[in-house]
């Protein structure tokens, strides 16, 4: 055994010598190339280290082309403008300075290509040194441009390189989520936001029609990540951090406007959001639409399309929709007049039963909060809830009764509900359809709420006793349904199997102190009497 473990640690210190020497290679490489034009050809050997399987070896190689194409940048020791073809360089009348920029350029265009095929490769710490790396040669290209820039609109900005590194992100076949949030820390540049948006934007048109609009579960997911984590400045001022300073008009530049970035924000949402999504994506669009996508847009009502795909969806996503839906019409006078239409429909047996039922009414009674709503509709809510109320468990009846009540409270012509006026000759059906979906319809006010009367029977004595509140008139002061919103038939038991506390009877206004104490005085008085 002692000879095979020597062997062991022999071969693990040669690794460890060829992996250091392999380092040192690289770098020494890196110098002799920075230090003289005729040792070009070293380069070679670097990007041949760049395709090494071993982790150690890639990075090491990613950090020398950094410094080496860095630095080359710097000196404007790359060709600038249209690349000829390496053949051509050869044949035609370039001078030897040209034909080292062209080869060189040549060499940094492979290094580019092979880091964006890093983007994609299964260690996470060669996709991070990669992505890095390109994000420093983006810089470098923005300082030192490479092409001619004869029109004023584009600026000196690396556009293609951030448009291939955005589409390696959005890969449809690997969860890039880590290596995005990554990335993240470059969002915070002004200028690399606004054309990662515009990049975003693109590419999402180009696969998703080219899927013919059909979910792509794991590009959409790369998708969404990246865009939940940029953020627009509210202010112009803020636009401040900038990756590359423009030296001429930057004012001008629309990077650096605030409309423009909200403008180029506004088209990639709504881009993204006109194709149909994975269920489940839904919810997290929905769940951070009014504080990270409504208020950057220049018209969040053009979200409306979306809402409305959404509420088609059922479920907590239906109710979510409409939540985003009640904002766009109180805070963006959105016209929408289905809206209470939607909230009505979704008010079925299910609702008592399902994990967001709390969710639910919480949002429900903002909904129905205002006291302009006309009779019919608050009168429509009452009575569906209270026919769902003949079939709802405990938990549910002790949110649902207050629920009703509150709605009379703010709508007195409601009352005719509880207090409606009989006749001999009048029919016994109720004339309310519970099947009809418009609320417009549904005759509820030529019904009665006997549903709440039939609940005094009730088993449980709670929700008996909250039934027996419509047998006198209600108090004006509203209910705080928000204690039993979250109410659950375990606590609902615990409650009711809790032993009650016993109090001291009070038999006397003031307690016996003296009695049986003494007993000559209280005895023999006692005894006098007789």
């Amino acid at each position: 055994m002692a000879p095979t473990k020597k062997r062991n640690v022999s071969s693990a210190k040669t690794n460890q010598e060829s992996v250091k020497k392999a380092k040192i290679d690289v770098n020494s490489k890196v110098d002799s190339v920075l230090e003289s034009k005729k040792h070009a050809n070293d380069v070679f050997d670097i990007l041949e280290v760049l395709e090494s399987e071993k982790e150690k070896d890639v990075i090491s190689a990613v950090n020398a082309c950094s410094k080496l194409f860095c630095t080359l940048l710097e000196r404007k020791e790359l060709f600038m403008g249209k690349l000829p073809g390496e053949e051509e360089a050869l044949s035609g009348g370039f001078s030897a300075e040209d034909k080292y920029r062209i080869f060189m350029r040549h060499r940094y265009n492979s290094c580019v290509e092979m880091l964006l095929e890093h983007l994609s490769h299964e260690l996470h710490g060669v996709k991070e040194s990669a992505l890095c790396c390109l994000m420093k040669f983006a810089a470098g290209e923005g300082q030192h441009p490479l092409e001619d820039l004869d029109w004023s609109e584009h600026y000196s900005f690396p556009r293609e390189l951030i448009l291939a590194v955005v589409e390696r992100l959005l890969s449809k076949t690997t969860d890039n989520s880590l290596l995005i949030s990554r990335f993240q820390e470059f969002l915070e540049m002004e200028d690399v936001r606004y054309y990662v948006m515009s990049s975003v934007r693109e590419n999402v048109g180009k696969v998703m029609d080219k899927n013919k609009g059909a979910v792509v579960p794991i590009y959409q997911s790369n998708v969404f990540t990246l865009m939940s984590n940029i953020s627009v400045p509210s202010k112009e001022s803020e636009l401040t951090n900038f990756m590359v300073k423009q030296e001429a008009k930057h004012e001008d530049w629309k990077a650096a406007k605030l409309i423009e970035h909200k403008r180029v924000f506004e088209r990639m949402w709504l881009g993204f959001l006109k194709y149909k999504l994975p269920s489940n994506m839904y919810k997290k669009v929905l769940v951070i639409l009014h504080d990270s996508i409504l208020p950057h847009m220049s018209k969040p009502t053009l979200m409306i399309d979306f809402l409305t795909a959404a509420y088609e969806v059922g479920g907590a996503i239906s109710l979510l929709a409409l939540n985003g839906l009640f904002v766009l019409i109180h805070q963006h006078n959105l016209d929408y007049p289905d809206f209470y239409k939607k909230l009505y429909n979704l008010l079925e047996p299910s609702v008592f039963h399902v994990k967001y039922r709390a969710r639910f009414f919480h949002l429900a009674n903002i909904f129905l909060s205002s006291s302009h709503l006309p009779v019919y509709l608050v009168a429509a809510f009452a009575k569906r809830l209270a026919r769902l109320a003949l079939t709802a468990p405990s938990t549910a009846l002790l949110i649902v009764l207050p629920f009703i009540y509150n709605l009379i409270r703010r709508h007195p012509s409601c009352r005719i509900l509880i207090h409606k006026p009989s006749t001999e000759d009048e029919p016994l059906e109720d004339p309310y359809l519970m099947d009809e979906e418009d609320p417009v319809e549904c005759r509820a006010l030529e019904s009665s709420l006997w549903e709440i009367k039939t609940l005094q029977k009730h088993h449980h004595p709670d929700v008996a006793k909250a039934a027996m509140m419509i047998n006198k008139p209600l108090p004006e002061q509203e209910e705080d349904i928000s204690e039993v919103l979250e109410i659950t038939t375990f606590e609902l038991m615990e409650r009711d199997l809790k032993p009650s506390q016993m109090k001291s009877i009070p038999l006397e206004f003031e307690t016996a102190t003296q009695l049986l104490r003494g007993g000559g005085d209280v005895l023999g008085q006692h005894f006098c009497l007789d």
